[in-house]
């Protein structure tokens, strides 16, 4: 097989997907499709449409584009094969039928921002730093009829400082990601479309795994993995209770987006929400859980068993700012309490 047999449909929406999608029009694959979500209303009353940046994208490079309401839409089913594609390719898109999958003659395979098995689910990168994991990375894998479970392809490490926010991984997993895409890519034309493979089962059970103890594999290996679950505004709230190290992963972990948040208490019982993006391990003994302490121009809140200062936060309705001009606005904070 050469590259040039191959007729590739690209499934995506974010930027995340952009990098991967950018690489495979420089390096001269053939996209014969683009499939992404439909426009979002924007605005103050919905009035405008926001296409996506894969949208944006695509149209700028004179791509087709496809952007289905429904994913078995038989419309859209329909068209989607009148492109003849033999292979798709998914970055950071939605949950896709069989229909859709199992549609071209070398399958789809996703570009999955973990180290799989490992964080399954919508928000892979978050979860990696807010569970302090020092390492994680990108997978290709073929989709099969769960979330994130098919054979995997290949993987590439990336490491985690101790200091990155989920932003700074985010970038690096977006880069190496496209890099895999094509080495994967690559595999697939050197065995003519049909590249050795994994199964998850097997990384954790050996190798003798069959179809036949697929179920009591897949029992074995689910407890021992992490998940990745979509994170929604209540998933981003502290809990002063945790230890200082998992409040500072977790901390880093949605920060800049869409952010961890606490409940500030003033004395009077009245309560603000604080937005914090940034802090910094004390390594100094702590009080009781969420009670704060001013030292000089620092902000110190007790976590379970130490202090840690707050570097950059956001007061509901003002603008992210230095803990240095919080301080500057709020009088007495020394008397509020964390919740």
């Amino acid at each position: 097989m050469e590259k040039s047999d191959l007729r590739i449909v690209f499934m995506g929406t974010p930027e995340f997907a952009v990098e991967t999608l950018r690489a495979l029009v420089d390096n001269g694959y053939n996209v014969v499709a683009v499939v992404t979500q439909p426009d979002k209303p924007v605005g103050r009353h919905g009035s405008v449409l926001q296409p996506s940046q894969v949208k944006q994208y695509a149209l700028e490079h004179g791509l087709p584009v496809l952007q289905p309401e429904k994913m078995k839409d038989p419309v859209f089913v329909e068209q989607l094969r009148s492109y003849e594609a033999n292979l798709q390719v998914v970055v950071a898109f939605r949950m896709l039928p069989e229909v859709v999958w199992d549609m071209p003659v070398y399958g789809t395979f996703n570009v999955h921002a973990a180290l799989l098995p490992q964080y399954r689910g919508a928000a892979p990168i978050n979860w990696a730093v807010i569970n302090g994991e020092t390492e994680t990375g990108v997978t290709t894998f073929f989709l099969d009829h769960y979330i994130d479970t098919g054979r995997i392809i290949a993987k590439k490490t990336f490491p985690i400082p101790d200091d990155a926010d989920v932003e700074y991984v985010y970038d690096g997993l977006m880069h190496l990601g496209a890099e895999l895409c094509l080495e994967t890519l690559e595999t697939i034309v050197a065995a003519n479309g049909h590249p050795a493979t994994i199964a998850q089962e097997d990384i954790y059970g050996g190798n003798n795994a069959t179809e036949s103890n697929h179920n009591s594999q897949f029992s074995i290996l689910n407890s021992q993995l992490k998940p990745a679950p979509k994170i929604f505004k209540e998933t981003c709230q502290i809990d002063w209770t945790k230890t200082a190290k998992q409040v500072y992963d977790f901390v880093r972990g949605l920060s800049p987006v869409p952010g961890a948040w606490t409940t500030l208490v003033a004395p009077d019982g009245k309560e603000t929400v604080l937005k914090i993006y940034k802090t910094s391990k004390t390594g100094r003994v702590g009080q009781e859980s969420g009670k704060l302490c001013v030292d000089g121009k620092r902000l110190l809140v007790s976590a379970q068993d130490e202090l840690l200062e707050l570097l950059e936060v956001q007061l509901a309705g003002k603008k992210r700012m230095s803990v240095r001009d919080f301080l500057n606005g709020m009088k007495a904070i020394e008397t509020y309490q964390m919740k």
